[in-house]
């Protein structure tokens, strides 16, 4: 009987063991007390959410965005329904108030939700539940919410605002990024940190979905989690100027290629691919020396690059000479 006692606890302490009412959150649900941030660019049209919490793996169950829709944060004893269910109904031509509406009506549990919408008209609407840990309390802007709960101060969503608003120079990821640094700086989460997240999908829906979710970051668990988001966005930026490199490759842009590739190795100087394939590009240039200098400290440092190399002919990526392919594999 002690033990049964002991197993319900959890379960009367989140409201779920009450007569004749229906469920109100299981204990399931993710206790995501967070900050977050949704938001639709106003020179590109794309919508973006990001968030920071002190939960595992934040990122899949706050986060909700779908192109030419809107987004959802979806938080403080989190209703993870409403993340698909607040998009369906963006799709089906409500506005973000109506939809958080409609969500909220059929929740019993909204007093303890923390909810955020933006649509495709960037139009925002949030709730912060009265029954929502605190600190807690959002504020909008224009095509944007920030919104917060359990944090250590009341003046984390003002200074998530402030930073949202005053970064407008910057590229629409990074700005939303902005805002979470400042809300970490301003105390953040009363219980730490552990995971973020930040999802940046297109305007508009294309004919290739694949192609609709312009960035997808997520750092289950770290110490700094916002550090590495950073990190990350970085290496993201980075690999887009990879890949522009490769397309210009694919059309035989030799000069285009270069300038990509260099671009992707000043923002990731430590990545041998990206000196690597600027390397082959110069090579394929006609400016072997040039190659040669770049290759010889990969090779040393990790010589299946070289294999690669010998590969690559057959292939057509790599157009040298016979002689120069020799000079190019003799590098020590």
């Amino acid at each position: 009987m002690k033990k049964v006692l002991l197993s319900l606890l959890p379960v009367l302490w989140l409201g779920i063991v009450k007569p004749a009412v229906a469920q109100v959150y299981t204990a399931s649900d993710p206790l995501a007390h967070t900050y977050s941030i949704v938001a639709r660019d106003p020179q590109t049209g794309d919508f973006a959410v990001a968030v920071q919490s002190h939960w595992f793996s934040v990122g899949t169950s706050v986060s909700w965005a779908e192109a030419g829709v809107g987004a959802v944060a979806t938080q403080s004893f989190t209703n993870k329904s409403f993340g698909p269910r607040g998009l369906a109904l963006l799709k089906s031509g409500k506005s973000a108030q109506e939809a958080l509406d409609e969500l909220l009506r059929t929740d019993e549990g909204r007093d303890v939700r923390q909810v955020a919408i933006v649509d495709n008209q960037g139009r925002v609407a949030t709730h912060t539940g009265a029954k929502c840990i605190d600190m807690a309390g959002h504020r909008q802007g224009s095509q944007f919410s920030v919104q917060a709960n359990m944090m250590l101060n009341n003046t984390v969503p003002a200074a998530m605002q402030k930073a949202y608003e005053q970064n407008a120079k910057l590229p629409f990821a990074e700005r939303v990024v902005s805002a979470l640094q400042a809300a970490q700086a301003a105390g953040g989460d009363i219980r730490g940190r552990q995971s973020a997240a930040l999802l940046v999908v297109r305007a508009k829906a294309t004919d290739a979905p694949w192609t609709d979710r312009l960035i997808d970051l997520r750092v289950d668990d770290a110490a700094e989690p916002l550090r590495e988001l950073s990190r990350l966005l970085s290496l993201h930026r980075a690999y887009e100027h990879m890949n522009a490199g490769d397309l210009a490759v694919e059309k035989n842009d030799v000069p285009g290629a270069i300038r990509e590739y260099e671009a992707a190795e000043k923002l990731f100087p430590q990545n041998l691919e990206m000196k690597y394939w600027h390397a082959i590009s110069l090579a394929n240039k006609q400016q072997v020396p040039a190659a040669l200098k770049l290759l010889a400290p990969i090779f040393k440092q990790d010589p299946n690059w070289r294999t690669l190399t010998q590969r690559l002919p057959k292939v057509g990526l790599l157009t040298v000479t016979d002689a120069e392919l020799k000079q190019i594999l003799a590098l020590k």
